[in-house]
């Protein structure tokens, strides 16, 4: 049984249907991936696990450690344990990253210890805004940093590795161990391959659906330009190859 349960979720906005009929199950301390091309609904999927605003009224179930989240806020899901690491992080104009830190985690958790597992000198960052003076791939990190300080039950990751650059990915995939290693179940929503190969088990989404699943190997050939198939209708011929998002 998965700590996170899927059953049949659709949502439609605007009178288009964007999520239709999506069944996962995330098991409880493992590290999943969600990929698929842009437009696939990855992230509004995200949105309408952590309950945001515009994406309540969805048809389906969603289930955590056993509990029905519908018609739960965002902030009684986040009680709950589930939190989301965002594709680009807010900026909040006066806060210090210690202070945010601090107002995002446990008590007892050290904000220049979690800033360090991120790549981040305490020294150069503590004292520093949460503001336009950060570069994007800071913020991500002052983010993930929070996330490590909250110790969830359940992390949405979207896009990780994004603003990053490649010499700090060790440093964000060290952060995914940690979660992992401390009980937390991550979910990953990536069009990164390096970023798949850190989780253990993967779903392939394309036009709203759920495609495939299985291990990290079994969907490697989607980052090959090898087209899934799938009964969206503008699927190609077989031996077509397509390009990667």
């Amino acid at each position: 049984m998965g700590i996170l349960e899927l059953e049949n979720v659709t949502l439609l906005l605007d009178g288009k249907t964007i999520l239709n009929g999506i069944s996962l199950d995330v098991w409880e301390g493992h590290i999943h991936a969600i990929v698929g091309p842009n437009g696939a609904g990855k992230t509004t999927l995200a949105a309408v696990i952590m309950g945001l605003k515009g994406y309540e009224q969805y048809g389906g179930i969603i289930r955590f450690a056993g509990q029905d989240l519908r018609g739960m806020s965002v902030s009684a899901r986040a009680q709950t344990g589930i939190t989301m690491g965002w594709q680009e992080p807010a900026r909040f104009e006066g806060l210090t990253v210690e202070k945010f830190i601090e107002a995002s985690g446990r008590d007892g958790q050290d904000p220049a210890t979690v800033l360090g597992q991120v790549g981040l000198s305490p020294d150069m960052y503590l004292h520093r805004a949460v503001d336009r003076t950060l570069s994007g791939g800071e913020r991500k990190k002052v983010e993930l940093a929070s996330i490590l300080a909250m110790r969830p039950k359940l992390v949405l990751l979207d896009e990780p590795d994004s603003g990053i650059d490649v010499a700090s990915l060790d440093n964000i995939f060290g952060a995914l161990k940690y979660l992992k290693e401390n009980g937390a179940t991550v979910l990953l929503i990536t069009h990164s391959e390096a970023v798949l190969r850190q989780a253990e088990h993967a779903f392939l989404m394309c036009h709203g659906k759920e495609i495939m699943k299985g291990d990290v190997e079994k969907l490697l050939p989607y980052f090959k330009g090898e087209c899934i198939p799938c009964d969206h209708k503008n699927h190609p011929k077989p031996g077509v190859e397509v390009p990667k998002a």
